[in-house]
């Protein structure tokens, strides 16, 4: 790793939807989440303890919606970027797409990320994205969760 890693805030209400994005962007070298909040009303003052470069922010939020926390963000702590993001429907019903079957069931001999993209001949963020969604989709917390809950279900 050269320099400083990226510091980011993620916001977001969904408990799990915040866990996973923080575990998989804690695998990275450069990158470290410096804070994680549930609520919109919690964003700037997470932002002015922590000093992130980026936030990866819910539009619905409790309190004060993510796009209002980010005109705010934009205004008092202006070095940081802000990625918006959002969930649409209940994780439980949403079969998994091809690709998010293809990367959980790479991941099952407990192969890395970078193993997972070679073999898939996909990016290692793109395979970050597949698995972070099929985690969401399966409520549950790491990949290899996912799989034995997918397989459980019947979606794998």
């Amino acid at each position: 790793m050269t320099g400083e890693p990226i510091r980011v805030l993620l916001a977001e209400d969904q408990g799990m939807m915040r866990g996973a994005p923080a575990l998989l962007l804690g695998m990275e070298d450069d990158i470290e989440v410096v804070a994680r909040v549930a609520a919109g009303d919690a964003i700037l003052d997470a932002a002015l303890a922590h000093l992130p470069d980026v936030a990866l922010l819910d539009i619905e939020l409790p309190g004060r919606s993510g796009l209002d926390a980010a005109a705010d963000l934009r205004v008092r702590v202006p070095g940081c970027r802000v990625l918006i993001l959002t969930t649409f429907g209940s994780a439980g019903p949403n079969p998994l797409t091809a690709r998010e079957s293809d990367a959980l069931k790479a991941s099952a001999d407990g192969a890395t990320v970078a193993d997972i993209a070679a073999r898939l001949h996909l990016s290692e963020s793109t395979v970050r994205n597949y698995l972070s969604s099929a985690i969401g989709k399966t409520g549950t917390r790491n990949r290899m969760e996912a799989l034995r809950e997918a397989r459980r279900q019947g979606r794998l």
